[in-house]
């Protein structure tokens, strides 16, 4: 197998924006994405662009196709929600995220799962939720504490 100079991760996601490169430095000052590629065409407008956060990486683009759009394209409807996973700081980092003008559409919450969780519209709509372990739950006591019924093999 080909060495790969990215070290990608088994899946990433893309996003589309109406002005991807205004988006690129919000998502840096904001989120802390940090930038690990930019191509531009001949008139200086973006072709393709990388972030990453961790070991995970993003693709951002323009609206480029018919089947892609920003959600500010849409009336603000999104057909995914990403979920980045913090190791530690979810509470700053969510006061980062309302500093640079993210609306937090999620305040910071311990879920019945362990994690502590936040929620945020960045300025063209994308919604994108931040996750920090909190606490160990077992199966029993989350399916306890929502009422839920859940079925996950390696959970104990």
């Amino acid at each position: 197998m080909p060495y790969d100079p990215f070290q990608r991760p088994t899946f990433g996601s893309a996003v589309f924006y109406k002005d991807p490169l205004t988006a690129l430095e919000w998502l840096a000052q904001a989120f802390g994405f940090e930038r690990s590629m930019l191509i531009t065409n001949a008139d200086g407008s973006l072709a393709h662009a990388q972030m990453t956060f961790g070991d995970g990486y993003i693709m951002v683009g323009s609206e480029w196709a018919s089947y892609v759009a920003s959600p500010e394209s849409t009336g603000g409807k999104n057909t995914q929600i990403l979920h980045v996973h913090l190791h530690d700081g979810i509470d700053a980092h969510c006061a980062r995220a309302r500093a640079a003008g993210a609306a937090i559409v999620r305040e910071p919450n311990d879920e019945f799962y362990g994690d502590r969780v936040y929620s945020a519209r960045d300025p063209e709509g994308h919604v994108w939720t931040f996750g920090q372990l909190v606490r160990i739950v077992s199966r029993a006591e989350a399916e306890e504490a929502s009422g839920l019924t859940i079925d996950s093999p390696g959970w104990k």
